[in-house]
């Protein structure tokens, strides 16, 4: 088994991973809908919105993986039913932001 720092180690790099894929994703729907207003550039939102969403639902892939790593490290049951509930509503959210990015259909 790998020492308790290895786990940590690895949940935390999971977790900046995931933080920042969100937020190049938010620059990146920021800066293309800021160049659609100002500049008129031909992208549309759907497509924005469609790229976005995908962004999300990936970065809170790592931050999953982090959780259940962190969960190794203290396996409590304290810490596995917070596991679960968080797994759970991630899990929720980017099905339903993955079906939103499959059928949203603007412009």
């Amino acid at each position: 088994m790998l020492p308790l720092e290895v786990y940590d180690a690895a949940a935390n790099a999971f977790r900046l991973i995931g933080a920042i894929i969100i937020i190049y994703g938010g620059i990146k729907a920021a800066a293309e809908t800021l160049g659609k207003e100002v500049l008129g550039r031909p992208l549309g939102y759907g497509e924005i919105r469609r790229d976005f969403t995908i962004k999300i639902v990936f970065g809170l892939d790592f931050l999953i993986a982090a959780d259940i790593l962190q969960t190794l490290v203290t396996p409590s049951q304290e810490e596995i039913l917070f596991l679960g509930s968080i797994v759970i509503i991630r899990t929720v959210l980017g099905y339903f932001l993955t079906k939103e990015a499959t059928e949203f259909n603007l412009d």
